[in-house]
């Protein structure tokens, strides 16, 4: 209930501001699970996906997120977790596959899932190379994949800047992959990076971007050290 209150309370003041167009609603299933899987520009891209899309979308967040003791943080935890966020530690392993377990769980609900394939937001506006959690949801719940190009959103919303300035942003969903679900075991490196690497090739072709064939997280680590070191 609160999702849809805040996306409809709170939504026509972020419509005024990134005035979002949709593309492709007829794309995403009706009901049932789907993964709806989309680049990342700007931090308003995950106020963009609920504002555009008619079905209600369970994210991932940062741990930090849920983490703050004090009052603050506190209601950090409330919002996040009202808006159907839930977390998610990033430091990899164990503790970010438990992520992708309760994802599955609801996804093996009937829900939508939404998730960013390139990890964290683009350094420089590039389309860069996907993670693997995306195409291993899918193939582990036979859930299919949406394909979900975000435009517009960096040029409101620059690296650093807060409160986002006045524009035009689209969000187009493309049509489904569709994907045959496989036991956990049977899922080998080579599924998950031809799977992967096809839906950030759909994402690309929809969103117009420049394709770099490298992880936007070390991309970003080796201009944080470059950065430093002058």
């Amino acid at each position: 209930m609160l999702y849809w209150f805040f996306v409809k309370a709170l939504g026509g003041v972020a419509r005024m501001r990134m005035n979002p167009h949709a593309q492709g609603l007829e794309n995403i299933p009706r009901t049932g699970g789907a993964i709806i899987a989309a680049n990342h520009l700007a931090v308003i891209d995950d106020a963009l996906l609920p504002l555009t899309c008619p079905r209600m979308i369970h994210f991932m967040g940062k741990a930090e997120y849920f983490e703050g003791k004090d009052i603050k943080g506190k209601f950090k935890k409330w919002w996040f977790s009202s808006v159907g966020v839930f977390p998610v530690d990033r430091s990899g392993g164990s503790k970010s596959l438990g992520a992708l377990a309760h994802a599955k769980e609801i996804l093996e609900a009937g829900h939508l899932f939404g998730i960013h394939v390139e990890g964290t937001r683009s350094p420089d506006g590039r389309l860069y190379r996907g993670h693997a959690g995306a195409a291993k949801l899918a193939l582990e719940t036979g859930c299919p994949l949406i394909p979900t190009a975000i435009i517009g959103s960096r040029e409101i919303q620059k690296p650093g800047q807060v409160i986002p300035g006045k524009g035009s942003t689209t969000v187009i969903y493309g049509k489904p992959i569709a994907v045959e679900r496989k036991p956990a075991d049977a899922i080998g490196h080579e599924d998950l990076r031809t799977l992967t690497d096809r839906l950030v090739g759909e994402i690309g072709k929809m969103s117009g971007q420049e394709y770099v064939d490298e992880y936007a997280q070390t991309v970003k680590a080796r201009l944080q050290v470059e950065q430093e070191a002058r």
